[in-house]
């Protein structure tokens, strides 16, 4: 039997949880099977005992390239959207929810909605080689689910420039506008240093902390979650949608930007 390779790799050493992204040939896009094996690990690392933090990190140049639109471009737009939708708010609600605190470690690019879930982090590491872009815009979307997690981090003149623009951006802006909590030239130092902050604080008042925290962002998931699925969902099966997609996987422009 051939054993499968996992797109997340699991592991658990002084405390810390970490879920390594490990996907590098389609830049970790949020596929179905690297989905399911984030979520496994995040119940996982909640129902250890011994866990204290849990920590995103990456393999390879990416930390995230957002949707999986190779695999979303053969299959059903309208089916596979509402589909796609949904799973995409069980991430971010299982970060922002779940009592213990969740760092993100990044140093390489990070796109759609890989911006979504560097958001729903507690803490977030970005190290010199880190680069940020909100690029729905230029396939015909918008950052539906992801503001979910997104705005409240942000500054509003940062969101209406880069929701807008799509334009890309560095650790030092993006710190500078709220979504990343520090950058360092050698990210999983810092991590280190991090966890060790961490496991100075208990278990429950961790817990409690990030609750207070994260009220508000949860009150607006059970508000809007809905309402921004069935608007992402809608699109998909646009022309200007199908025209984006075809022209990201073909390499060149869009029609409207010829």
């Amino acid at each position: 039997m051939t054993e499968t390779v996992p797109f997340v790799r699991y592991a658990v050493a002084n405390g810390v949880a970490t879920l390594t992204l490990d996907s590098p040939h389609n830049r970790n896009a949020l596929s179905s099977k690297l989905v399911a094996e984030l979520l496994r690990g995040l119940d996982d690392a909640t129902a250890d005992d011994n866990v204290r933090a849990i920590v995103l990190a990456h393999i390879g140049s990416t930390f995230c390239a957002g949707a999986d639109l190779s695999e979303a471009s053969n299959a059903d737009p309208t089916v596979a959207a509402d589909e796609r939708t949904r799973v995409m708010i069980e991430v971010l609600r299982r970060l922002v929810e779940i009592p213990k605190p969740v760092i993100a470690q990044i140093d390489g690019n990070v796109r759609a909605g890989g911006m979504g879930i560097v958001a729903a982090c507690d803490l977030v590491v970005a190290g010199p080689d880190s680069s940020f872009a909100l690029t729905e815009v230029r396939i015909g979307l918008a950052p539906f689910m992801i503001s979910l997690t997104l705005l409240p981090r942000l500054t509003p003149r940062a969101a209406g420039r880069y929701y807008l623009t799509g334009e890309k951006f560095g650790a030092a802006v993006a710190a500078e506008i709220g979504l990343v909590t520090v950058t360092a030239d050698d990210p999983a130092a810092e991590v280190a240093r991090l966890c060790a902050e961490l496991r100075k604080g208990s278990p429950q008042g961790l817990a409690e902390s990030k609750r207070l925290v994260n009220a508000s962002i949860l009150a607006e998931f059970d508000a809007s979650a809905e309402e921004l699925a069935a608007r992402s969902a809608g699109f998909f099966g646009t022309s200007e949608v199908q025209e984006g997609m075809l022209a990201f996987l073909q390499r060149r422009p869009p029609s409207w930007a010829e």
